[in-house]
């Protein structure tokens, strides 16, 4: 077993809980794989033409966990890393991934991580991925994801992706392809703080007739920082889709959300809501009446919102 130090063991109690080294797992740090294990039915291998590994999910996996946690400790250091999974029919699985900066000094840190995912047919495949940073350096904390899907016939692919500390900058990007009678389920959770910026970007290609797609944003943005939000559905078979964006706006910060849907196809039925605006005053009256500063309501209204 290797041995983590203090710095990397705090980063992944924040990005990847229940990490541990048994069963299918890898860990990535400043840039190279510290360690990594197989189980019986899941199997990483290194990729021979680029940094990154493919994450081999046989069809009898059933329940299992694979962890796949990235963690950046080193200031001034840019990692950019390819993971391809190879989801076989019939797999249900859940892929914990993330990735932690703890930056320490004076030079920007950067992970530019491109996960790739080919879904097949019957499969439930869950993919949680948290971004965190940390660290007391004037250097900033940066992390520009990029996530491609492709979705089987009759299979679920559910997407959690949480952004709620400590990320200086970061464009997020996710491609989505669906086939046949499939369906995405997708909760993306973010604050911003300070002059922190924010962009995400998602579109799903709904392909397959009978395919569907559940898109729900919901942000915080705080102190001077600024957000932008562009998801978009595009039906092009009989499908159905639904886009909500949610966001709460504080002291000077700039929120912007840019629903779009485009239907190709007379029997696609697509829908989208988008909503900003400041905490409710009567909301914070209530919670001050049990007790609380104007602080503490604040941070009790936000976490909820955001859970």
């Amino acid at each position: 077993m290797v041995q983590v130090d203090e710095t990397t063991q705090g980063v992944l109690n924040q990005i990847s809980e229940g990490f541990a080294q048994k069963g299918a797992y890898n860990l990535r740090q400043n840039g190279i794989p510290l360690c990594h294990g197989d189980s019986e039915h899941i199997k990483i291998r290194k990729k021979e033409d680029k940094p990154g590994i493919d994450i081999l999910i046989d069809g009898e996996t059933k329940g299992e966990k694979v962890f796949i946690p990235v963690v950046v400790s080193v200031s001034g250091m840019t990692d950019l890393v390819y993971n391809d999974f190879y989801v076989a029919d019939g797999a249900d699985v859940t892929i914990v991934a993330g990735c932690g900066i703890h930056n320490g000094g004076c030079n920007d840190s950067r992970h530019d991580g491109i996960h790739t995912f080919h879904v097949g047919k019957n499969t439930n495949v869950r993919y949680e991925e948290k971004h965190y940073g940390e660290g007391n350096g004037t250097g900033q904390r940066i992390l520009n994801p990029v996530t491609n899907i492709e979705i089987g016939e009759n299979s679920v692919f559910t997407l959690d992706t949480v952004q709620i500390k400590g990320v200086d900058s970061t464009i997020r990007t996710t491609n989505v392809v669906m086939d046949a009678n499939s369906k995405l389920f997708v909760l993306e959770r973010l604050m911003t703080d300070g002059d922190q910026k924010a962009e995400s970007d998602i579109e799903v290609c709904m392909n397959g007739s009978g395919s569907s797609a559940q898109i729900i944003s919901r942000s915080v943005g705080k102190g001077n920082s600024s957000q932008v939000f562009h998801p978009k559905a595009v039906g092009k078979n009989k499908c159905h889709a639904h886009i909500q964006c949610d966001s709460i706006i504080m002291d000077h910060a700039q929120v912007g959300s840019i629903p779009e849907i485009q239907a190709k196809h007379v029997d696609a039925a697509i829908i989208h809501e988008a909503a900003i605006g400041r905490i409710n005053d009567e909301q914070l009256l209530k919670l001050r009446t049990l007790g609380m500063t104007e602080a503490e309501a604040e941070n009790v209204i936000i976490e909820n919102f955001l859970s």
